[in-house]
């Protein structure tokens, strides 16, 4: 694990074309002293390092990789938008040449007379040796530089493939083009044509893969162009439009209606209603006021307001949404370790099978043009392009998707295992509830009302728990006052002790009180179903008791039944009352709850489900539950997103709305799939493709691939599984099916 001595970066990396190449990158990374962690996105064509810079520099990380074959550059402005536009410079270009070449070549190729004594080399086979020689290494310049510096740093890769079988096609024709004389026997074929038309074919596909690409990372695109980079300052009643960089925590800014807001900050002056859908997915807008906090990114729709800036530039919560989207998209999820493992011999397996191929051809047939077509062909159809692809591309436009709805991944691993999970334990407040009890009542014993509201409302106005801003909202609502409170010591789960006025002050449950061998009075009427009851002691004499109510959100039955019709195991896990616990469940139809838990109870309750077998999502605020939710499968942490960066969870929710976890466990479920479609078509590709164009079912039916033909399918393989991963674009929030 990174110390925090280390420091990271991202690097363009151009040159990258398939899985191997991305392994070969990262080893290279890895066995640079100094490097801790390496992680290279083959869909951004970038690697992000985690380094120690005593023992390395960024210069040298950018020679380890020019040293493995491919390219890289410090990402200074500018440069990293320039590499990384390199790698499509021109593909729809050289492709529309080189397919139109080849089919001009295919049809001279066929013209009649072919089959004739060529004894005299013919003047057409001389134009398409000269037209071949001059399109070839234009066209495919990259595919063929790429594979010469594998070559120098003994590597191998898809451009390994193609640029041996265009070089054996290319250099077998121009033999016999160039000396006709030494064939023997019938005419020999030529295959300027499958040279042009498999470079043409390769490179179409590569500008889809591009053009697919960019679509599946429009997502994070979208994020990171939603900040202004200018804002309308105002200095002593001036207003000034001046660069981001020059906003300060403190100053004024003034935003108008159709414009985003530039910094995090509070409304100063001015009332509004903003859209936040491109950071929470909430897609209604939302009014703010006075002292209303605004966010980076979002829009201001009808009124101008002046702001008090407070979170700027990478601090803002639009910035720390990209970095984590960023970061997920470049994860690795499990399942593509497999392909991993599988890319890093399978260029060297192809060669084995490709010089078999030609072998049993050339023993069989005794046709040197049969042996090098059917060669060319395997090492064209085997390219490993769709199995790079399979997983990274379906996780890149998932954490896209998912962010567009208000759901952050936190990488491919956490969202496979939360796609996987069986049993989901749900918080009450806050998950299930809205989370903002309100006061229902004060049942003083032998203490005035008002002083008893005005002590515990010092005591709690510490407290972050939802009851304590209950009795503290409640206190200002009555217009109290009260000094601020000494010694106050929260006690996770159970309540707080502080000292108020020269009095020891106790709020807390039932259990707390227990512990504390603090008899409560009998003779009490028991809470209403749904209502939290808090008991209050003074100088260690109970004085009173505040009944409070939380209402269910609006949405929280819609979102369990889905859950239930997903055939996950629910149960609700909390630190409120048996009484208040059974009253929420019985409303939502949840039968399994835990009541009167404490954060140590929830995180056990966690391990006996795991213990049991089960895979378990747990949903909580974050803080509460942190360790709960550390514990869990896979955590999933409520919560606004000002507070992104406390949370525990592996998934978090933007929005604090029951649906937002069946969304979330839907959209995993839904990526899973999609990530097996695309293994299996890739694998299944291969295993159909090679033998196919080894020409095995040749003996029996008379079929063979021509090299052009199996360039084709090689394009079409690739595509197919970019365009299979695009549909979680348009995916929607559907009732969840059965897990994945």
């Amino acid at each position: 694990m990174p110390t925090q001595a280390t420091e990271s970066i991202t690097l363009p990396v151009v040159g990258m074309t398939c899985a191997a190449c991305q392994h070969h990158v990262e080893e290279a990374l890895l066995h640079t002293s100094g490097v801790e962690e390496a992680r290279v996105d083959l869909m951004a064509h970038r690697a992000h390092v985690v380094f120690d810079p005593s023992l390395a520099q960024p210069d040298a990380l950018v020679t380890a990789i020019r040293n493995a074959g491919y390219d890289a550059v410090l990402p200074h402005t500018g440069d990293k938008q320039q590499q990384e536009q390199l790698p499509n410079t021109h593909f729809a270009l050289k492709s529309a040449v080189a397919i139109a070449a080849g089919l001009l070549a295919m049809f001279l190729t066929m013209r009649p007379g072919q089959q004739m004594n060529m004894s005299m080399p013919s003047l057409i086979d001389w134009l398409l040796l000269i037209m071949t020689a001059a399109i070839a290494p234009w066209a495919g310049r990259t595919i063929y530089v790429s594979a010469w510096r594998g070559l120098l740093h003994r590597t191998t890769n898809m451009n390994t493939l193609v640029a041996l079988g265009t070089s054996a096609a290319f250099l077998y024709s121009a033999f016999v083009t160039i000396w006709p004389h030494l064939n023997h026997g019938p005419a020999q074929m030529v295959y300027y044509d499958a040279v042009l038309m498999i470079l043409g074919f390769l490179l179409l596909g590569k500008a889809l893969e591009e053009r697919a690409k960019h679509r599946a990372l429009a997502a994070l695109n979208a994020l990171s162009k939603a900040q202004p980079v200018t804002a309308r300052r105002i200095v002593d009643g001036t207003e000034a439009i001046v660069p981001l960089s020059e906003i300060r925590p403190g100053d004024r800014v003034l935003v108008l209606p159709g414009e985003r807001f530039p910094v995090d900050a509070t409304v100063a002056s001015g009332r509004t209603t903003v859209d936040e859908s491109m950071l929470t997915g909430e897609s209604t807008p939302l009014e703010r006021t006075t002292g209303d906090r605004v966010l980076a990114g979002s829009l201001n729709y009808d009124g101008a307001v002046e702001c008090t800036a407070e979170s700027l530039g990478e601090e803002t919560v639009l910035a720390r949404i990209t970095r984590l989207v960023e970061q997920a998209q470049s994860s690795r999820a499990p399942m593509e370790r497999l392909a991993d493992r599988a890319s890093a011999v399978f260029v060297p397996v192809v060669l084995v099978l490709a010089a078999i191929t030609f072998a049993a051809w050339l023993i069989t047939t005794h046709s040197l043009a049969q042996s090098i077509a059917s060669t060319v062909a395997v090492l064209v159809i085997a390219c490993p392009c769709a199995m790079g692809l399979a997983v990274p591309a379906a996780l890149t436009v998932a954490v896209g998707r998912g962010a567009q709805l208000g759901v952050l991944f936190k990488g491919g691993e956490a969202l496979e295992r939360l796609a996987n999970s069986d049993t989901i334990a749900l918080d009450k407040t806050g998950t299930l509830t809205v989370g903002r009890p309100v006061l229902q009542s004060i049942h003083a014993f032998d203490q005035n009302e008002e002083k008893i509201l005005r002590l515990a409302a010092s005591a709690e106005e510490r407290s972050n728990h939802p009851l304590a801003h209950a009795i503290v909202d409640h206190a200002r609502a009555a217009g109290l006052t009260w000094p601020s409170a000494e010694d106050v010591q929260i006690i996770p789960g159970r309540g707080l002790t502080a000292r108020v006025e020269n009095h020891e002050v106790t709020l807390g449950n039932a259990v707390l009180f227990a512990e504390m061998f603090l008899q409560l009075p009998e003779n009490v009427e028991a809470p209403a179903p749904g209502v939290t009851r808090l008991w209050m002691a003074i100088d260690n004499q109970p004085a009173a008791y505040f009944d409070a109510k939380d209402a269910l959100q609006s949405n929280a039955a819609a979102a369990i039944a889905q859950l239930k019709h997903s055939g996950l195991k629910i149960q609700m896990l909390t630190g409120d009352s048996a009484l208040a616990a059974q009253s929420i469940a019985a409303q939502l139809g949840i039968t399994e709850v835990e009541s009167s838990l404490d954060p140590a109870g929830k995180l056990a309750r966690i391990r006996t489900l795991q213990q049991s077998g089960h895979k378990v999502a747990m949903a909580g605020d974050g803080i509460n539950d942190a360790g709960a939710l550390a514990q869990a499968d896979a955590g999933i942490a409520m919560g606004a997103g000002a507070d992104l960066a406390q949370e525990a969870g592996d998934v978090l929710l933007l929005r604090s709305e029951t649906t937002s976890i069946p969304t979330a466990i839907s959209l995993a479920r839904q990526t899973l799939r999609i990530m097996r479609q695309n293994l299996y078509w890739a694998a299944g590709y291969n295993l159909i493709g090679i033998p196919l164009a080894a020409g095995v079912l040749y003996p029996a039916f008379h079929i063979l691939l021509s090299p052009w033909a199996a360039a084709a399918a090689m394009a079409f393989s690739s595509v197919s599984v970019l365009a299979n991963s695009l549909r979680l674009r348009n995916w929607h929030d559907i009732p969840l099916s059965k897990n994945a």
